[in-house]
């Protein structure tokens, strides 16, 4: 890693986990919430605009505020003033919340009305797998997210990161903004069982099965 923050900590005194950010009262800044290999950073970005496009542009992004905590619960989360900027590719997760969101220009919305194709995955970025709902344009498979891009980050919907067993978010899935540097796999899942669909058992019963047309 390029940046000495990321390297592991001493072990210190158990502390209590920091209380997550609240956007009201500040400006100028939006809480974030990421993680790396080994770390858990919460704190405060300055960015202008849309939070996937500040990353996109993977340029050094200034923070205040940062608390940290290593993944591997070894130490609770402590402060770290002396981080004051973060560099995008050392960045695996953001979790990005409504309040990483400016309203939509009438251009953007215009944008968003074209319409996607959802797909369930499961998203290997070690050392996490990542389950949870992306949305691609027609004509493209999830697996295109593993192509050379001008896009650095994806957003995830409804996702929940694992480091093994142990979900490292909210289990009840949030939304995500994946590096795509970091992906190693990408399938199609079943959301409810976070494997890949099962083939239903039986033969066709006549005419041309979806197979044989593809």
């Amino acid at each position: 890693m390029p940046f000495d923050f990321l390297r592991r900590r001493r072990r210190g005194a158990n502390q209590p986990p920091a209380q997550a950010p609240s956007a009201a009262g500040r400006h100028g800044t939006r809480a974030f919430e990421a993680l790396t290999e080994e770390w858990r950073l919460s704190g405060w970005m300055d960015v202008t605009g849309r939070l996937s496009d500040v990353l996109n542009e993977r340029g050094p992004i200034p923070i205040s505020d940062v608390r940290w905590a290593p993944l591997d619960e070894t130490s609770g989360t402590t402060d770290a003033p002396g981080l004051r900027s973060v560099d995008p590719y050392d960045l695996i997760v953001v979790i990005a919340g409504e309040s990483t969101q400016p309203p939509l220009t009438d251009a953007e919305r215009a944008a968003h009305k074209v319409h996607k194709i959802t797909y369930d995955v499961a998203l290997e970025a070690p050392p996490f797998r990542i389950l949870g709902t992306v949305q691609m344009y027609p004509g493209s498979e999830p697996t295109r997210l593993l192509d050379r891009s001008t896009e650095m980050f994806v957003a995830v919907i409804e996702a929940v990161a694992w480091l093994g067993k142990r979900a490292v978010t909210n289990p009840e899935g949030e939304t995500m903004l994946v590096n795509r540097f970091y992906l190693r796999g990408v399938e199609q899942i079943d959301k409810r069982t976070g494997e890949r669909p099962q083939k239903l058992l039986g033969r066709p019963i006549g005419g041309t099965s979806w197979q044989e047309r593809t």
